[in-house]
């Protein structure tokens, strides 16, 4: 039991350390935080639900595998190698393709529902 208590603080520790170092993992943990209070307030589907949790989800997981690439780059060659840049820029741009289809996917099925509700009041 203590080894899991122990593999649950390096978690914590973890994420704590993404959210302190990294604006972009804080950026997404407030969007994240906004798409689940839309999941609670809306009457989306099983479906609607499921979906916005798993793309917010993969968001977040591709950031932290992000930020640890990048950490791992620059402890092996800092700077000293194009190809240490590259590997940074392609795991940026696979974080961005993320995060935009997440959004426009949050769009799709959250606007629809955003639109009837301020259409009532």
């Amino acid at each position: 039991m203590n080894g899991l208590i122990r593999s649950f603080r390096h978690a914590l520790r973890g994420l704590m350390l993404a959210f302190k170092s990294e604006r972009s993992f804080r950026i997404q943990s407030l969007a994240a935080a906004v798409v689940i209070v839309l999941i609670l307030v809306l009457p989306l589907d099983l479906w609607e639900r499921s979906i916005l949790l798993l793309v917010t989800m993969f968001v977040l997981v591709l950031e932290l595998l992000n930020s640890s690439l990048e950490r791992l780059v620059d402890l092996s060659k800092p700077r000293l190698h194009a190809l240490a840049g590259d590997i940074k820029d392609l795991m940026a741009g696979s974080v961005l393709i993320a995060a935009v289809f997440a959004a426009v996917l949050g769009i799709v099925i959250i606007g629809p529902h955003l639109l009837i509700m301020l259409d009532r009041l």
